[in-house]
């Protein structure tokens, strides 16, 4: 057997309060603090970061139940990070927010202050790993005039993406000219656009109501990938890479199907609005279109290679979170899906190395 290499193309830190700390000037004053409910229940905790007047949870997390410690997930203990990896058998992290997946602002001011915190805090975090904790860095939507700047420093300090909502962000969907800037500014870096599980829109549900919320955080990303193919975005910047992370793939043959339905309904004079497909639904449109997809790994991934090159399927650990993503022994899960011939060794390898490797730009 070929020698095991992994890169987890998903994992996260759990923002601090140190994470602030980069806070500077006028900034300081949009500091996030920590509340608790009024009626704490110690057999359900829960807690929320204050952000402008409004809660975001804030997770307390379980260290049975995310298989991870408080030093490894808010990287208090880089080095206890890297042992961990060690004993994973993974190569490199890719290290993605928690508080920043679903807007947390309505202010654009706020928004700027509090991401350019975060970009520096996990910059400063990661540099301590030597090359082996990545980031994607959080640009801020409402703020375009920063964005140069912003993925300048994040490419000089080790960022290896750039994450995008998939729905509305700054009021702007992900197709709107507006974000061209940005795309072309990833592009120029070699920095992929990363269409994360969560929202642009801010959410502030209380912790109790979240799971009635349902889909609402997985299908942004999955319609920011549609949205893009349709309007003809990726043509536009043609070495560009897009992601859609955490989202499973089992959506991909039916996004493909509804791509190939829209091109035939407009074809035969169906279509009533919009601009003529800019796509090939006759060959791989994902492939076409420089889309990489996160798997899980129980899905039907002899199935999902059919509608997509085995060369744009990745895999992730989800690590620190404790949901339904979480794989952290996702190398092992796969080499025993080759090991009973569902998918070749190839695939798996791809899967877990070589195609986050290109993807990232690793």
């Amino acid at each position: 057997m070929a020698q095991v290499r992994v890169i987890d193309a998903d994992t996260h830190v759990d923002e601090t309060d140190a994470t602030w700390d980069y806070l500077e000037g006028d900034d300081v004053q949009f500091k996030p603090d920590t509340s608790f409910p009024s009626h704490f229940d110690p057999a359900r905790p829960i807690r929320y970061w204050v952000i402008d007047g409004h809660r975001k949870h804030r997770r307390i997390r379980e260290d049975g139940k995310s298989r991870t410690t408080l030093e490894t997930r808010e990287l208090q203990d880089v080095a206890a990070r890297l042992r961990h990896m060690d004993e994973l058998g993974t190569e490199v992290q890719v290290i993605y927010p928690s508080l920043f997946l679903v807007e947390p602002t309505t202010r654009g001011e706020v928004e700027l202050a509090l991401t350019r915190s975060y970009n520096r805090w996990l910059a400063d975090k990661c540099e301590q790993s030597k090359g082996r904790l990545r980031w994607v860095m959080v640009p801020s939507a409402s703020n375009p005039e920063t964005w140069t700047d912003e993925l300048q420093f994040a490419i000089d300090h080790g960022a290896c993406g750039v994450l995008k909502k998939g729905d509305q962000e700054a009021g702007k969907w992900p197709a709107d000219p507006y974000f061209f800037p940005l795309y072309q500014e990833a592009e120029r870096h070699n920095l992929p656009l990363c269409f994360h599980l969560g929202g642009g829109t801010p959410d502030f549900t209380s912790a109790k109501e979240l799971p009635y919320r349902g889909l609402a955080t997985t299908t942004p990303a999955i319609n920011g990938i549609f949205s893009l193919i349709t309007n003809g975005v990726p043509s536009k910047f043609p070495n560009l890479r897009f992601g859609c992370i955490e989202a499973g793939a089992s959506w991909v043959p039916w996004v493909a199907y509804m791509l190939r339905r829209r091109a035939e309904r407009f074809d035969t004079g169906n279509v009533r609005t919009g601009s003529a497909p800019t796509y090939d639904v006759t060959s791989d449109v994902f492939k076409q279109n420089h889309i990489y997809v996160t798997c899980q790994i129980d899905e039907d991934l002899p199935y999902i290679l059919s509608h997509m090159s085995e060369d744009l399927l990745m895999a992730g650990s989800d690590y620190t979170h404790q949901d339904q993503s979480q794989e952290l022994l996702f190398a092992e899960q796969l080499l025993a899906r080759a090991s009973s011939g569902d998918i070749s060794e190839t695939v798996a390898h791809k899967i877990m190395y070589d195609n986050p490797k290109a993807f990232y730009g690793l």
